[in-house]
């Protein structure tokens, strides 16, 4: 799987805990102030999922509360 390099999350509200994320063509990686990463795939937590998480990242606004309302432990790996 290919990745695209790890981005700054924009983090237009300035209140998100989230620091970095990288996008490959069928998942997300987060990762998070502090230190942890979470990778989301199509499977955990699903294609629609993921797709709107990237949409977000990009966005720079909402990923976190999506995480925290729509996904919130069904990430495929945690490291």
């Amino acid at each position: 799987m290919t990745w695209t390099p790890r981005s700054v999350y924009r983090n237009c509200s300035g209140s998100s805990p989230i620091r970095y994320y990288a996008i490959s063509a069928s998942a997300i990686r987060v990762w998070y102030e502090s230190g942890v990463a979470y990778e989301y795939d199509g499977v955990r937590p699903g294609r629609a999922h993921v797709e709107e998480m990237k949409r977000l990242a990009s966005q720079g606004q909402g990923l976190a509360t999506y995480i925290s309302q729509h996904v919130r432990e069904n990430y495929a790996r945690k490291f």
